[in-house]
């Protein structure tokens, strides 16, 4: 008997073949059980911007936003479709692919914000917003671009998909089968949950990691300074090494929550020069003790739930024996 694969395809076009679509496409033709023809196409907004990953063979073939015959062919017959593009061309790319778009192809993006990216489609796609599945891969490295795509990326991952009532249920488990087939765990949220959630655990430590970085540039021994910096600043200024441009945007799009956890932050923040500012070692150790615990607890469980979602001895043998 054979057995099925999880998740099939014959053809998926990717909007921005960088890290984060050339990592899904590595992933869903080098790792895995994924049947079809898996074939990937690349657009960007020349033909020269896809000819790296056309040279890495992450991609099959590349096309040309700007060329309607190519973006036509590219998009015809595709059974899904990756925006993985800044979240502020999310409406003018799906208003320039919407005419070529095949009732049955699905449509999703890998965007850091979902209530903005909702809103763009509703505007670009009309009554065709049941083809759009918004989502968002928690993924990510320091370095950008389509040599830095990794077919294990998403191992491991959570990637969160905030459906839409006029979303087919089959299109949003055939997404969902997708990113499970990269080796990450799925999960459902709201839009509005999802970019509250995502201004306090990702978003703002990228403000607060850019300001430092921004901070120390102001300083008039910013040299010296640099010259001294070791592995704190290095870990927690890891993410200022992030797309500007990518960060610009998720900023301005989530801003209503992004400005409550930037309140919130500057409270803490208050509180605890009060608390050096008087001396009092008590109020500090109490605020760092809390946060040490905290976070030990989040490691542990990250830990845990990375050892309960790899494969047993016994399935990883059979699955060896298999190919």
């Amino acid at each position: 008997m054979t057995d099925v694969a999880a998740f099939s395809f014959d053809k998926l076009v990717i909007f921005g073949v960088g890290l984060i679509g050339g990592s899904l496409a590595r992933a869903l033709r080098e790792r895995g059980d994924v049947g079809g023809a898996r074939r990937v196409v690349g657009v960007g907004r020349s033909a020269e911007s896809t000819e790296r990953a056309l040279e890495l063979g992450v991609i099959d073939a590349n096309a040309s936003l700007t060329d309607d015959a190519a973006l036509r062919d590219a998009l015809k017959d595709a059974d899904v479709v990756l925006l993985a593009a800044p979240v502020a061309q999310t409406q003018p790319l799906l208003e320039r692919i919407a005419p070529f778009l095949d009732p049955s192809t699905i449509v999703t993006d890998a965007g850091s914000t979902k209530s903005d990216v909702v809103a763009a489609a509703r505007a670009a796609l009309g009554e065709r917003i049941g083809q759009f599945v918004p989502g968002h891969p928690i993924a990510g490295r320091e370095s950008s671009g389509v040599d830095a795509a990794l077919p294990d990326l998403y191992v491991n991952r959570n990637v969160a998909l905030c459906a839409l009532p006029e979303n087919p249920p089959a299109a949003v488990e055939r997404v969902a089968a997708m990113w499970r087939a990269t080796g990450a765990s799925v999960h459902a949220m709201s839009a509005e949950q999802h970019d509250r959630v995502f201004a306090s655990v990702s978003h703002l430590p990228h403000v607060l990691s850019f300001a430092l970085v921004e901070q120390i540039l102001n300083s008039s021994d910013a040299a010296l300074k640099f010259s001294f910096a070791a592995g704190g600043f290095r870990d927690f200024t890891r993410i200022a090494a992030s797309s500007p441009e990518m960060w610009r945007d998720v900023c301005v799009a989530n801003r209503a929550a992004l400005l409550d956890e930037i309140d919130s932050y500057t409270a803490v923040l208050a509180r605890l020069r009060s608390a050096i500012e008087a001396g009092d070692g008590k109020a500090l150790e109490a605020v760092f003790a809390r946060s040490r615990a905290a976070r030990s607890e989040w490691q542990e469980r990250a830990v845990t739930s990375q050892k309960a979602q790899q494969p047993s001895p016994e399935r990883s043998a059979t699955d060896d024996a298999s190919k």
